[in-house]
C-alpha cells in the first residue's frame, strides 16, 4: 500500500493524558468527515477543524510507496534534532489517518523501534497492534471505535454531549475546549463541567500554548 502525508514532524504531545512527551507527528492527508476545503466546511460532518491535511506538501510530507520508505522517514525525523534517547512515540494522526494506516505499517514502524499511537474520530476501524488509541467523537458522524486509551472530546458539539461516551470502554476521558473566538467561554464551560463530573479531565492544547507545533 501507498501513503499519501501531509507532513511530519518532530515535537511535544501537546494534548492528552501524553501531553509533554517527544513525538514525531505524521500526518495523513485526506479526511473523510470534510474535503479540507474552506468552501465545503459549511456542509461538512465536522466543520470546527483547524488542521491543514489536504495534500501532501508539507514538511517531510510526500507519497510513500510503501511501509518501509514511510516508516524510514519517521526514524530520520526523529534522529534529525537529537539523537532521541528513550523510548520512541510516533503520534498518526490526520485528517482521518485510519483511512491509510495498515497492519504493514503499524509493525515496521515498532521494527523501528516506535510506540505508535493514533488520533482518530474513531468512525474506522484500527488495525492491530496500536499501542495507544486516542479518539475524538464528531457529532453527527458514526463512532465504530468505542474502546481504548482515551476518548478526547472536543467541547461543547450540539449532539455529542460528554454523556453520550462516558460509559464506552475508554481508560480516560479528557474534556477539551472548541478553540476559536469562544475559546475562553468554552474553556470555562468545559472546566465547570469537570468540576460537576470528575469522571472527566481537562485537556488544554498545551502546545498552543507553549508555541509549539
Amino acid at each position: 500500500m501507498s501513503y499519501a502525508v501531509k507532513e511530519i514532524y518532530y515535537t511535544l504531545q501537546g494534548e492528552g493524558l501524553q501531553t509533554g512527551r517527544a513525538a514525531v507527528f505524521l500526518r495523513f492527508a485526506g479526511c473523510n468527515l470534510w474535503s479540507g476545503r474552506e468552501e465545503d466546511r459549511a456542509s461538512a460532518r465536522c466543520r470546527f477543524c483547524d488542521t491543514d491535511f489536504v495534500g501532501v506538501d508539507g514538511p517531510g510530507g510526500g507519497r510513500f510507496a510503501d511501509a518501509a520508505s514511510l516508516a524510514a522517514a519517521v526514524r530520520r525525523t526523529w534522529e534529525a534534532p537529537l539523537p532521541g534517547e528513550g523510548r520512541r512515540l510516533v503520534v498518526c494522526t490526520g485528517g482521518e489517518p485510519l483511512l491509510q494506516l495498515d497492519a504493514a505499517l503499524v509493525e515496521t514502524l515498532h521494527t523501528e523501534g516506535f510506540d505508535v499511537a493514533v488520533e482518530t474520530n474513531g468512525t474506522r476501524t484500527p488495525p492491530p497492534g496500536l499501542d495507544w488509541i486516542t479518539v475524538s467523537p464528531k457529532a453527527g458522524a458514526e463512532l465504530l471505535l468505542t474502546a481504548g486509551d482515551e476518548l478526547k472530546l472536543v467541547f461543547p458539539q450540539e449532539g455529542a454531549e460528554p454523556e453520550r461516551y462516558e460509559r464506552l470502554a475508554f481508560r480516560a476521558f479528557v474534556l477539551q475546549p472548541m478553540d476559536g473566538p469562544d475559546r475562553e467561554r468554552n474553556t470555562a464551560a468545559a472546566a465547570a463541567w469537570c468540576l460537576a463530573h470528575p469522571r472527566w479531565r481537562l485537556g488544554l492544547q498545551t502546545h498552543k500554548l507553549a508555541g509549539l507545533r
